[in-house]
C-alpha cells in the first residue's frame, strides 16, 4: 500500500508565500509523475503543476511564474513553492502520484493524498 502525506498548508495574506510538501511511502519501486491539484468550493479539481521523474514540468497558466514544483526522487517527495499568493489560490491542495509501481508488482496505480487547505486572505 502506498500513502501520500501532505504538509505545509495554512492561512496567509495576499502576496505571501507557502511551501507544500508531499511524501510518498510504502514499498515503492518507481513513480512516473507527481503533481499538485487543487479544488476550490463549488469548482472542479484542477491541475496546478506536475513533474515527471526526469524533471519535466507542466503548470497551469494561472500559476506560471509564481509557483515552482520540484521533486526529490530519492525521498519520493514533491514540493510546491507558492509565491505571490492571491485570494483566488484559496483551495484544498491535493498531491497525486501517477503510475506508481510497487516492489514485486508489474501493475501501475495512481494515488491521491488527503489534501491540505491553503487560504489566502487579508
Amino acid at each position: 500500500q502506498v500513502q501520500l502525506e501532505e504538509s505545509g498548508g495554512g492561512l496567509v495574506q495576499p502576496g505571501e508565500s507557502l511551501r507544500l510538501s508531499c511524501a510518498a511511502s510504502g514499498s515503492i519501486f518507481s513513480i512516473y509523475a507527481m503533481g499538485w491539484y487543487r479544488q476550490a468550493p463549488g469548482r472542479q479539481r484542477e491541475l496546478v503543476a506536475i513533474v515527471t521523474a526526469r524533471g519535466s514540468t507542466n503548470y497551469a497558466d494561472s500559476v506560471k511564474g509564481r509557483f515552482t514544483i520540484s521533486r526529490d526522487n530519492a525521498k519520493n517527495t514533491v514540493y510546491l513553492q507558492m509565491n505571490s499568493l492571491k485570494p483566488e489560490d484559496t483551495a484544498v491542495y491535493y498531491c497525486k502520484a501517477d503510475n506508481v509501481r510497487t516492489d514485486g508488482s508489474s501493475r501501475y496505480y495512481d494515488y491521491w493524498g488527503q489534501g491540505t487547505q491553503v487560504t489566502v486572505s487579508s
